[in-house]
């Protein structure tokens, strides 16, 4: 193409704003009519942009309301001709024609304003309105007469539009083109030689319009003069220019001026009437054809037009006319709203975004001018945005403080533009923006230490208690799981004592408790979100066991063995109230579990002892005498407070008496029947078993048993007797408690010969019991305390007779 024809010219001006984002400018110039296409520039060269900024920015042209004429190809960088491009229909008479749009650009948000020139090309040639005008001019018209002709109408502009004006045939008449106000030019038909209406009196005329294109173009008119008689003055306007001013809005009938023109002659001929040239102004603007008065038929729109140029012409009755101009200003109302145009936004944005962030880029339009055309925008109150004016019509709408779904999930953001006219008029629009979750919030349990209570054997698997932890966050952030923290319970791993369920923390016990073995003990609990990272929080559980009465109570005291029998000393002086012993029992439960009882349950003479039912202690109910059996037994109860109660039973034998020997003569009765009870179910087993073979062997057994007692009588009798000493008690009770405050020594020898045998007294000694020993045949042996307790002679010691 032409130097001439297309010409470009790149102007790049690039600031950046406060914002983050650039602004800049690009100006091209192309002719009109361009092929569908066509490269109108390479705008990512001339603004210095990669191509793959424009991909990855989703670049796009935005045009407002306009059509779109340009098109942006992103693969190539480059501006193209997207719709045929008409000067004329797209601009009318403004010059210079362009078309302003912006480049868009996002991720960051971006935009260009692109100004494209569009250049004349000579595509319109000069056309007349009518194809024929009719004059009818007297024969008496004077030579300089001039008679107005309708303008040519050339769409295009500059060199291609109307140049020149010629009329064939010249033989009467002459072309001439005076210059008006403004600039404008008249076609005047001058009358260079008088008519003769009886040599001719149909004159035709071409007048033909040129423009100055090349190729140069025209077009022609037919001019038919009708000569007549006698007329030979014509109209004269009162000043060849007129002008008016109306609003916008004025009401259609609304009188715009009067334009008024006089003629010299009398009679018809004299008579004026007024008409507008320029058809196309008629449907807008209409003029009282007998008074000149021109009115408003149609509606007016500053944002359009604002001005017109009417051509008023005079005629009067002989044909001949005056020409004036009517120029008419049309004055700016507020009479539009602001057009609010989102050019791009965001419906989500993550609740982490530094202020400052933008959110919606607009552009708002006012046609209006002055006043009326600037425009303030606010927002809604009591949210975290702002709107801030980046440039001319451009607004973008930020964050001013920072984000937080928790509190607000999503905002309607309403935004209210108005402009500054009287009365004001505005217009609106709400967004709608949704907040991301970000995982910021950790969970929160309900409480800020738990406690939870078990009884104990339970079993394993048992639900115990539920920790409950709540997270502000939301889908995925906000999902809680349980976890159990590392820890010992003495030295065992807490999770071989508890389990936690990680979706709905509910804590199960691993194992059945046992509260005599562990109490109480502490765990952790971790709740954890699902967020990246994840987010966490502790709690601690104490868990305490609760007691169950599973636990029988254990004697201590008289202590109960299958090879000896204890036997408690009562002297027959001994008053009521007299403490023979204290059952002692322990109860390893807690609580009223391990609260103990204690009860006679059989006694020999029930009517000579009692038990203490909170003590133990067993005590004689009245006096002893002499009548009184020497061999007591007494069964004891002693049962805990639990539910169901649980309970032990311990045999006290007693042996009621003044002095050691006394009592010794009872010693077999209760071996015999201790031994009997233990050994019942052996003896009958055994004597099943050798009833067979006791037939035959009963004379060697006979005979062996003889000799073993003349064997032994023997050695008995020569050989000196082993002597067991024996400490008896006094029987005094010391402070009313049966603790005996001295002992005696007695050595004493027994045989299978109750006749041989031999007592005497020893010096007082330390603390001894008796024990009889069965395979000693009946022989008694002293077996020294453990303890040791008394170190001194004569020191007070308590004293317990062990029989056998």
């Amino acid at each position: 193409m032409s130097g001439r024809t297309m010409r470009r010219q790149v102007l790049l001006c690039i600031w950046v704003f406060s914002l983050g984002w650039a602004h800049g400018q690009v100006s091209y110039s192309i002719p009109e009519e361009m092929a569908t296409g066509s490269l109108v520039g390479n705008i990512a060269q001339d603004l210095g942009l990669d191509v793959k900024r424009l991909k990855s920015g989703k670049a796009r042209v935005y045009t407002g309301d306009s059509a779109e004429h340009i098109e942006l190809n992103k693969e190539r960088g480059v501006l193209l001709i997207k719709d045929r491009i008409d000067r004329e229909a797209l601009c009318g008479e403004t010059t210079p024609c362009a078309l302003h749009f912006q480049m868009i650009l996002e991720h960051p948000m971006e935009f260009y304003t692109v100004v494209v020139e569009i250049g004349d090309v000579n595509d319109n040639p000069p056309t007349f309105e009518r194809s024929e005008m009719r004059y009818e001019i007297s024969e008496s018209a004077l030579v300089g007469a001039r008679f107005v002709l309708e303008n040519a109408i050339d769409e295009d502009a500059g060199v291609n539009g109307l140049h020149s004006y010629t009329l064939k045939p010249t033989d009467n008449f002459s072309l001439k083109t005076p210059v008006r106000g403004g600039g404008n030019k008249n076609v005047e038909m001058v009358l260079h030689k008088s008519l003769d209406r009886e040599k001719e009196d149909r004159v035709v005329l071409t007048l033909v319009a040129m423009d100055g294109g090349e190729p140069q173009l025209s077009g022609t008119m037919q001019i038919v003069v009708t000569v007549l008689d006698a007329n030979d003055n014509a109209p004269v306007c009162s000043q060849p220019e007129y002008r008016a001013t109306v609003p916008e809005d004025a009401p259609i009938g609304t009188v715009l001026t009067r334009v008024s023109a006089t003629d010299a002659d009398e009679g018809v001929n004299g008579n004026i009437m007024y008409t507008i040239t320029k058809l196309g102004q008629t449907g807008v603007f209409n003029i009282n054809r007998e008074d000149g008065a021109i009115t408003l038929q149609g509606s007016l729109d500053y944002e359009k037009r604002k001005h017109y140029e009417i051509n008023v012409q005079a005629s009067d009755q002989g044909g001949l006319s005056e020409a004036c101009k009517v120029i008419v200003e049309v004055l700016d109302v507020n009479d539009n709203k602001p057009s609010i145009n989102i050019m791009s936004s965001s419906n989500r944005i993550s609740e982490d975004v530094k202020p400052g962030t933008v959110v919606t880029m607009m552009n708002i339009q006012d046609p209006d001018s002055n006043e009326s055309g600037r425009v303030l925008c606010i927002l809604n109150e009591h949210i975290p945005f702002s709107i801030t004016k980046t440039s001319n019509n451009f607004f973008s709408v930020v964050t001013d403080s920072d984000l937080d779904r928790e509190r607000a999930s999503e905002y309607n953001i309403s935004i209210t533009c108005c402009d500054e006219g009287v009365p004001s008029l505005s217009s609106s629009v709400t967004l709608t923006l949704h907040i991301s979750d970000v995982n910021d919030n950790a969970p929160v349990f309900e409480r800020s230490s738990y406690e939870a209570y078990i009884v104990e054997n339970n079993t394993p698997g048992l639900s115990i208690f539920t920790v409950k932890a709540t997270d502000a966050d939301w889908n995925q952030n906000a999902r809680v799981s349980y976890i159990l923290e590392d820890s010992s319970v003495n030295g065992v791993p807490v999770s071989s004592y508890l389990s936690v369920s990680a979706d709905s923390g509910v804590i199960h016990a691993v194992r059945s408790f046992d509260y005599e073995h562990i109490k109480d003990f502490h765990l952790c609990v971790k709740a954890q979100d699902g967020g990246s990272p994840p987010l966490s929080s502790n709690v601690t559980v104490k868990i305490t066991i609760q007691d169950q009465n599973d636990n029988a109570p254990q004697v201590l005291y008289p202590v109960q063995t299958s090879s000896s029998v204890v036997a408690e000393m009562v002297p027959r002086s001994a008053d009521a109230g007299y403490l023979v012993t204290k059952v002692v029992a322990v109860d390893v439960d807690s609580g009223q579990n391990a609260w103990l009882s204690y009860k006679l349950q059989k006694a020999t003479d029930r009517a000579l002892f009692e038990v203490g039912l909170q003590n133990g202690e067993i005590r004689t109910i009245r006096q002893v005498t002499d009548k009184d059996a020497v061999k007591q037994r007494l069964t004891v109860v002693v049962e805990d407070n639990g539910q169901p109660s649980r309970s032990a039973t311990v045999n006290v034998n007693v042996a009621v008496a003044d002095s050691f020997p006394e009592v010794l003569s009872e010693f077999t009765d209760f071996t015999h029947d201790k031994e009997y009870n233990d050994n019942l179910t052996f003896y009958l087993v055994l004597a099943l078993a050798v009833v067979s073979f006791l037939f035959i062997t009963c004379l060697v057994v006979i005979m062996s048993v003889k000799i073993y007692r003349w064997r032994q009588s023997r050695i008995l009798y020569h050989s000196s007797l082993p002597v067991i000493p024996y400490y008896p008690p006094r029987y005094s009770d010391t402070l009313g408690t049966g603790t005996l405050q001295h002992v005696y020594n007695y050595e004493v020898c027994r045989t299978t010969d109750s006749r041989k045998s031999d007592c005497k007294f020893g010096r007082a000694g330390s603390q001894n019991v008796l024990i009889m020993d069965p395979s000693c045949t009946g022989t008694m042996q002293r077996i020294q305390n453990e303890k040791n307790i008394l170190d001194e002679p004569d020191s007070p010691v308590e004293v317990r007779a062990l029989l056998f």
